[in-house]
């Protein structure tokens, strides 16, 4: 299991019935970002990837 196995599970676990919108996502990724600058890039990866979930081109 990866360590980042657990926060998913985590955040599954607290939240996993609530509904929310993608942009109450950028913005809660966008303070986390502003609160730990070191995680810029995985974060900037992650929301591109979702981004383009459905893009046939990749």
């Amino acid at each position: 299991m990866y360590f980042t196995d657990r926060g998913l599970e985590e955040l599954a676990a607290r939240r996993g019935d609530e509904e929310v919108s993608f942009q109450w996502l950028a913005d809660q990724l966008q303070t986390f970002v502003d609160l730990n600058p070191d995680f810029e890039v995985p974060v900037e990866r992650l929301a591109t990837w979702l981004a383009r979930l459905d893009d046939e081109d990749e």
